[in-house]
Protein backbone atom coordinates (compact mmCIF):
# COMPACT_ATOMS: atom_id res chain seq x y z
CA UNK A 1 0.00 0.00 0.00
CA UNK A 2 1.10 3.57 -0.87
CA UNK A 3 3.06 5.48 2.07
CA UNK A 4 1.69 9.16 1.07
CA UNK A 5 -1.67 8.66 -1.10
CA UNK A 6 -1.89 12.68 -1.48
CA UNK A 7 1.27 12.66 -2.96
CA UNK A 8 1.24 11.70 -6.25
CA UNK A 9 -2.25 13.03 -6.76
CA UNK A 10 -0.75 16.57 -6.13
CA UNK A 11 2.39 15.49 -8.32
CA UNK A 12 -0.14 14.63 -11.07
CA UNK A 13 -2.07 17.96 -10.75
CA UNK A 14 1.21 19.90 -10.95
CA UNK A 15 2.35 18.04 -14.22
CA UNK A 16 -0.66 18.38 -15.40
CA UNK A 17 -1.19 22.07 -15.13
CA UNK A 18 2.33 22.75 -16.36
CA UNK A 19 1.43 20.64 -19.55
CA UNK A 20 -1.45 22.85 -19.73
CA UNK A 21 0.89 26.12 -19.47
CA UNK A 22 3.12 24.59 -21.98
CA UNK A 23 0.32 23.26 -24.69
CA UNK A 24 -1.22 27.23 -24.02
CA UNK A 25 2.37 28.33 -25.11
CA UNK A 26 2.42 26.08 -27.75
CA UNK A 27 -0.61 27.62 -30.15
CA UNK A 28 0.09 31.43 -28.81
CA UNK A 29 3.72 30.68 -30.54
CA UNK A 30 1.94 28.87 -33.80
CA UNK A 31 -0.97 31.52 -34.00
CA UNK A 32 1.77 34.17 -33.91
CA UNK A 33 3.47 32.51 -36.87
CA UNK A 34 0.25 32.41 -39.17
CA UNK A 35 -1.12 35.88 -37.89
CA UNK A 36 1.92 37.77 -36.08
CA UNK A 37 -0.06 40.59 -34.65
CA UNK A 38 1.97 42.98 -33.00
CA UNK A 39 0.71 45.53 -30.42
CA UNK A 40 3.69 47.52 -29.35
CA UNK A 41 5.90 50.06 -30.81
CA UNK A 42 8.00 51.57 -28.11
CA UNK A 43 11.29 49.67 -27.08
CA UNK A 44 10.39 49.79 -23.48
CA UNK A 45 7.99 47.38 -23.54
CA UNK A 46 11.07 44.52 -24.27
CA UNK A 47 13.11 45.95 -21.22
CA UNK A 48 9.82 45.53 -19.00
CA UNK A 49 9.55 41.60 -21.14
CA UNK A 50 13.46 41.34 -19.78
CA UNK A 51 12.57 42.33 -16.22
CA UNK A 52 9.26 40.14 -16.04
CA UNK A 53 11.70 37.10 -17.55
CA UNK A 54 14.36 37.65 -15.33
CA UNK A 55 11.85 37.84 -11.82
CA UNK A 56 10.09 35.14 -12.74
CA UNK A 57 13.19 33.01 -13.29
CA UNK A 58 14.03 33.84 -9.90
CA UNK A 59 10.81 33.19 -8.39
CA UNK A 60 10.50 29.91 -9.90
CA UNK A 61 13.81 28.67 -9.10
CA UNK A 62 13.00 30.38 -5.48
CA UNK A 63 9.59 28.43 -5.00
CA UNK A 64 11.29 25.15 -6.06
CA UNK A 65 13.92 25.43 -3.67
CA UNK A 66 11.30 26.18 -0.88
CA UNK A 67 9.35 23.47 -1.49
CA UNK A 68 12.29 21.06 -2.00
CA UNK A 69 13.02 21.67 1.69
CA UNK A 70 9.68 21.64 3.24
CA UNK A 71 9.51 19.76 6.35
CA UNK A 72 6.97 17.14 6.35
CA UNK A 73 7.12 16.45 10.35
CA UNK A 74 4.96 18.13 12.85
CA UNK A 75 3.13 20.46 9.79
CA UNK A 76 2.48 23.99 11.59
CA UNK A 77 0.92 27.24 9.61
CA UNK A 78 4.44 27.98 9.49
CA UNK A 79 5.62 25.50 7.71
CA UNK A 80 3.56 26.57 4.17
CA UNK A 81 5.11 30.42 5.05
CA UNK A 82 8.26 30.03 4.25
CA UNK A 83 9.96 31.79 1.29
CA UNK A 84 7.73 32.91 -1.54
CA UNK A 85 4.64 31.10 0.11
CA UNK A 86 4.35 33.73 2.77
CA UNK A 87 3.35 36.28 -0.43
CA UNK A 88 1.69 33.75 -2.58
CA UNK A 89 0.07 30.09 -2.04
CA UNK A 90 1.12 29.57 -6.15
CA UNK A 91 4.87 31.41 -6.71
CA UNK A 92 5.48 28.96 -9.34
CA UNK A 93 2.41 29.59 -11.28
CA UNK A 94 2.90 33.51 -10.91
CA UNK A 95 6.35 32.01 -12.04
CA UNK A 96 5.03 31.67 -14.98
CA UNK A 97 3.02 33.59 -16.16
CA UNK A 98 5.16 36.45 -15.76
CA UNK A 99 7.72 34.19 -17.62
CA UNK A 100 5.35 33.65 -20.89
CA UNK A 101 3.86 37.44 -20.43
CA UNK A 102 7.57 38.68 -20.48
CA UNK A 103 8.48 36.24 -23.67
CA UNK A 104 5.55 37.65 -25.31
CA UNK A 105 6.53 41.15 -24.73
CA UNK A 106 9.84 40.61 -25.58
CA UNK A 107 8.79 39.13 -29.39
CA UNK A 108 5.77 41.72 -29.26
CA UNK A 109 3.33 38.74 -29.62
CA UNK A 110 -0.56 39.19 -29.11
CA UNK A 111 -0.84 35.78 -28.89
CA UNK A 112 1.42 35.04 -26.57
CA UNK A 113 0.20 37.47 -24.03
CA UNK A 114 -3.13 36.76 -24.04
CA UNK A 115 -2.83 33.08 -24.12
CA UNK A 116 -0.57 33.84 -20.55
CA UNK A 117 -3.66 35.33 -19.32
CA UNK A 118 -5.89 32.27 -20.29
CA UNK A 119 -3.62 30.05 -19.08
CA UNK A 120 -2.86 31.66 -15.80
CA UNK A 121 -6.87 31.80 -15.53
CA UNK A 122 -8.09 28.40 -16.40
CA UNK A 123 -4.97 26.69 -14.10
CA UNK A 124 -6.48 29.27 -10.67
CA UNK A 125 -9.76 27.35 -11.86
CA UNK A 126 -9.56 24.27 -12.88
CA UNK A 127 -6.15 22.81 -11.67
CA UNK A 128 -4.70 24.99 -8.35
CA UNK A 129 -8.91 24.29 -6.80
CA UNK A 130 -8.37 20.45 -7.17
CA UNK A 131 -4.33 21.02 -5.43
CA UNK A 132 -5.61 23.15 -2.67
CA UNK A 133 -8.46 20.52 -1.98
CA UNK A 134 -6.04 17.76 -1.61
CA UNK A 135 -3.79 19.72 0.80
CA UNK A 136 -6.11 20.90 2.72
CA UNK A 137 -7.25 17.14 3.35
CA UNK A 138 -3.84 16.07 3.62
CA UNK A 139 -2.85 18.63 5.77
CA UNK A 140 -5.77 20.09 7.99
CA UNK A 141 -6.04 22.78 10.01
CA UNK A 142 -2.46 24.21 9.41
CA UNK A 143 -2.98 24.04 5.83
CA UNK A 144 -6.46 25.94 5.89
CA UNK A 145 -4.94 28.47 8.38
CA UNK A 146 -1.91 29.50 6.11
CA UNK A 147 -4.71 29.51 3.46
CA UNK A 148 -7.24 31.71 5.34
CA UNK A 149 -3.69 34.29 5.94
CA UNK A 150 -2.47 33.95 2.38
CA UNK A 151 -5.42 34.95 0.23
CA UNK A 152 -3.39 35.12 -3.33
Amino acid sequence: MEKNPHKNKVHRILAQSYLFYFFCFMISVYLNLIFNIKIFESSWVVLLGLTFLSLATILILWAQSTSRNLKKENISKANFSQGPYAYTRNPTHFGLFFLTLGFGMIVNSFFIMLFAFVAFIFEKIIFLNKQEKILAEKYGAPYLEYKKSVKF
